[in-house]
């Protein structure tokens, strides 16, 4: 994706490159790990786009840290 693979070249934010290292370190592959990345990608982008809200870095880096947890997974 990407998307996924712009914020790590660029090291913004920084969380996306940290998500990628520990996944790997998990011992999951570089495309499963993008694919995970890219969910919570997919999830901000409907956030903006059905509920016009606004892009809120908080909720992308608690998307991140929570993986391999996707966020329709996670219960509030």
């Amino acid at each position: 994706m990407e998307v996924v693979e712009n914020q790590m070249r660029d090291d913004n934010p920084p969380e996306t490159r940290q998500t990628f290292d520990r996944l790997i370190g998990q011992g999951l592959s570089s495309e499963e790990v993008m694919r995970l990345i890219g969910c919570v990608v997919t999830v901000e982008i409907f956030e903006i786009l059905e509920r016009g809200g606004a892009f809120e870095m908080a909720r992308y880096v608690a998307g991140l840290r929570a993986l391999p947890s996707l966020p329709w997974e996670q219960t509030t």
